[in-house]
């Protein structure tokens, strides 16, 4: 039956996706969990760019700017969410998108952040950003195949309702836990160790990538397409573990970028 209902609605549910990023609730996870391990240098340059505005309202910002009109929004800055590479490829020897992708946009903002002639618009707009690809470079379909979408275009019964494997992996093993931002941070951060903290910071962003193209085997072998209890069970661990390596990798990221003499 079930296999009856994928096929029925894929059409729908694949013609009218448009790719996204880690849903709303695990990219507030990520950016306030990093905000709780910033230097002061850190935590003041974030201030001095976002003024009152939280680093998990900042998180999700680039992604609900894509109704925006503007062509950058709705065609230059898509690529800057994730990367596209075939199975048995590392990311130094795919092909890379000629118009960017995860990786470039980042040390693109990078840049631009610590550029103190743009204007603070600009400076703004390019910690919004850092904030949202970090988040996005720890969702191991982030680094999926161009051909189904990062697993948009694979489509999966999710406890008897139509998703599909991006938004499994996006927002439904998250949102699954009923859990709002500040509780599973409240969860996460104190099981976090100064060990792993220091371990999981000396990965740069390229290791990112690495650890989610080695991830992502297990994530596609979908076997019936059918999730349930079983599926939350098996990966829960691997999502609690993804989060909190993003917020303290995030936090390490901007506590060098705005380092003294840096």
């Amino acid at each position: 039956m079930w296999r009856k209902l994928i096929c029925g609605l894929a059409m729908i549910a694949g013609l009218s996706f448009t790719a996204s990023a880690y849903g709303p609730t695990g990219h507030r996870v990520i950016a306030e969990l990093a905000s709780k391990h910033l230097t002061p240098e850190a935590s003041a340059a974030v201030k001095e760019l976002l003024g009152n505005e939280f680093m998990a309202e900042a998180a999700n910002w680039p992604d609900e700017m894509r109704s925006d009109p503007d062509a950058f929004w709705r065609k230059e800055s898509l690529p800057y969410h994730y990367i596209n590479l075939p199975d048995g490829v590392t990311y130094e020897d795919s092909a890379k998108n000629p118009a960017g992708d995860a990786l470039t946009a980042l040390e693109k903002y990078s840049a631009q952040v610590k550029d103190t002639s743009l204007s603070p618009a600009d400076r703004q707009l390019a910690l919004r950003f850092i904030i949202h690809i970090v988040g996005d470079l720890h969702q191991p379909l982030h680094a999926g195949r161009a051909e189904d979408w990062g697993g948009n275009r694979i489509d999966v019964v999710w406890f008897e309702e139509m998703s599909n494997l991006h938004k499994v992996w996006d927002e439904d093993l998250i949102d699954y836990k009923g859990l709002s931002f500040t509780e599973w941070v409240r969860f996460l951060d104190p099981k976090i160790g100064a060990e792993e903290i220091a371990d999981w910071q000396k990965a740069k962003p390229i290791d990112w990538v690495h650890e989610l193209i080695a991830l992502r085997g297990d994530i596609y072998n979908v076997g019936n397409a059918i999730f349930s209890y079983d599926y939350v069970y098996k990966h829960t661990p691997l999502i609690k573990s993804q989060l909190s390596k993003g917020g303290i990798r995030l936090a390490g990221y901007l506590n060098a970028l705005f380092a003294k003499g840096e």
